[in-house]
Formats: structure tokens, C-alpha cells, sequence
């Protein structure tokens, strides 16, 4: 079994600048994810711009060079592939973290492949993409049904329901609507969030005004069938079926505080934040770390690749000094 000085849990742009702190300090590293590198961002909706400018998601002071100041997800996914090949980070692609064991002044972890694999620290930089809210009503398990908004055209001339009310509700709007789709958005309070994109909002708002969207705020999902949805309007307080031949629940995304607190971390009950140092951010456990989106709970809208990114910095330095301190 090799050992390590550090395994970052998570191949996400976050859990990579970490990894290229490692290596510029001599450490040995190695990133294990669960899927492919950057898995999230391949996920993102096919034509997503990023809301942060191009410069400011780059890692490893690698120039992220494109035409325009926002990268598309393809952009983006070629400049991440590009900066792992550069620095050479050693990565386990396709092999999931089931479990992480403390022995030995190591730490043990075991995977899905039956590999496990032993290191003096480990950073959890697992993001929240991967663990969408659900709803909890009947019918949410339906085919027709998903968590994730991929692309318009196969949902052209069919009636589809969003229910959502952030960024990835008002993006999936409208590229539905502007490729021919009939688009019902269904909303549990009475507007879209505050935090959802500044410049979206008018666009949404002058379809919904114009009839081309439409728009069901102060509803609750009561159940899901496979051709209509029922809810309740909170404000008739009576019940409304809305056609759907397919339904996207875009109502966010949780960490997968299971996993941490299988770890022995310390999570806090409201906002499922977990416990940490924020000059270090080393946990409540010695050695063991998190980073990126992951330290944020469910106020997702904290942090993002644009400050998650400088995470690795201080939780290198941590480990550099403690390094030194024990020699």
C-alpha cells in the first residue's frame, strides 16, 4: 500500500487547486474521484456560461485564454483536463470513497474498486452537485422526472414543468422556451430568489408578462404523475393540476453530509456546514480537511470556484508547518 502526505476526495476545479498547492510544495498527492475530472462542471447544462469571469476559476496559475470574458462549460472542461495534465496531478478517476478509517497515525480509505489507500491527511472537496434537494412527494422517482437540466432539444413541443425558483430554474426557462418548448415554472414562494442571476430576471419576467412562460408562484408540490403535477396554491388553498410530459426539480443541491459525519465530522444542525478552522480549515478532526463548496452547508451561494479555489493555499500551509514542526 503507497502512502501519501495528502489525498484530496474530489476532482472538482476546487479539490485540484488544492492538489497543485501539494505539489509545488513537494508533497506527495493524490486526488480520488468518483467520477471524471471536473465530474460537476461535465454535468452542467450543455450550453452553461460560468458567472464568473474566465481569470477568476483558474487554477495553478495557468491562463484560462478564450475569446470572451465567460467560458462555457466545454471551455472549461478542456482548461481543468489541461491544467491536470500540466502539473501531472496523480489521480484515481472512477473510484468512489465509501469509507475513511482512522489507525496507525493514518488515515485508511475504502473504496468501491477494493482498493484502500493511506495517507497522513485528507481534504474533503466534494462540492453538493451530486446530492440534489428532493422534494420527498410521490412520483418524484418517475423516469420523466430529474434533478438535472441537460439540454432544450429534446423536450421541443412538449410541455415541461420546472419547479425551482434559483439560477438553474430561470436558465432552464428560458433556453427551454427559446427552443420551442411550453414551459410552466412552479414556485414555492411568491417571486424567483434574490439570488438568482441579476441579469436573467427581466428576461424571465417580460416571457412570464407576455404569457410565453408560465408561472405558478405560492404553489406546493403535492405529487407528481406521469402527465400532470399536482399542487396546492398556498394562497387559494385549494388544489391546481398543471400538464407535464417531463419535470425538472431544480430546487438546489446539498453536501453529502453522510459521508462527513460517517468521517467523524462535526456537522451543524441547521445550515450543514461542518466544522472547521477557517484560517486552516482543518475539522474537528487532526488531519483531516475540507475545501471548496463543501465547507458552505446549504448557503451554496457562499462559496463557489472563485473563493473555494484559494482553500488549498492555507490548508498546504497547515500541513507544510506541522511538517516542519514535527522534524
Amino acid at each position: 500500500m503507497d502512502d501519501f502526505e495528502i489525498i484530496i476526495i474530489g476532482g472538482g476545479p476546487n479539490g485540484l487547486a488544492c492538489a497543485i498547492e501539494g505539489i509545488q510544495k513537494g508533497l506527495k498527492v493524490l486526488v480520488i474521484e468518483k467520477g471524471t475530472i471536473t465530474e460537476s462542471i461535465s454535468r452542467y447544462p450543455f450550453q452553461m456560461k460560468f458567472f464568473s469571469t474566465a481569470d477568476n476559476i483558474a487554477i495553478g496559475n495557468i491562463p484560462f485564454t478564450i475569446n470572451s470574458p465567460k467560458a462555457t462549460r466545454e471551455e472549461a472542461l478542456n482548461y481543468y483536463r489541461n491544467v491536470v495534465e500540466f502539473y501531472k496531478i496523480p489521480l484515481r478517476l472512477y473510484c468512489k470513497v465509501e469509507n475513511i478509517l482512522r489507525k496507525d497515525g493514518f488515515f485508511h480509505l475504502e473504496t468501491n474498486t477494493g482498493n484502500t489507500y493511506r495517507s497522513k491527511n485528507v481534504v474533503i472537496a466534494t462540492g453538493y452537485f451530486d446530492f440534489p434537494r428532493k422534494l420527498h412527494v410521490p412520483g418524484e422517482t418517475l423516469p420523466h422526472v430529474k434533478h438535472y437540466y441537460d439540454e432544450p432539444y429534446p423536450y421541443a413541443h412538449r410541455k415541461i414543468a420546472i419547479i425551482g425558483a434559483g439560477n438553474s430554474a430561470v436558465e432552464a426557462a428560458l433556453d427551454l422556451y427559446r427552443h420551442g418548448v411550453d414551459v410552466s415554472l412552479i414556485v414555492r414562494g411568491e417571486s424567483m430568489k434574490k439570488t438568482a442571476k441579476y441579469w436573467l430576471i427581466p428576461d424571465l419576467m417580460n416571457r412570464i408578462k407576455e404569457g410565453k412562460v408560465k408561472a405558478f408562484y405560492n404553489h406546493q408540490i403535492l405529487e407528481i404523475k406521469s402527465d400532470h403535477i399536482v399542487a396546492k396554491d398556498l394562497v387559494k388553498n385549494q388544489k391546481a393540476t398543471i400538464s407535464a410530459n417531463n419535470v425538472f426539480v431544480l430546487t438546489g443541491y446539498l453536501p453529502d453530509v453522510t459521508f462527513m459525519k460517517q468521517a467523524g465530522i462535526e456537522i451543524k444542525k441547521d445550515s450543514l456546514e461542518p466544522s472547521f478552522n477557517e484560517e486552516t480549515y482543518q475539522t474537528n478532526i487532526e488531519g483531516l480537511y475540507v475545501a471548496g463548496t463543501v465547507t458552505a452547508g446549504i448557503r451554496t451561494e457562499k462559496v463557489f470556484i472563485e473563493n473555494g479555489r484559494l482553500h488549498g493555499k492555507f490548508i498546504i500551509d497547515d500541513i507544510i508547518q506541522k511538517k516542519t514542526k514535527a522534524h
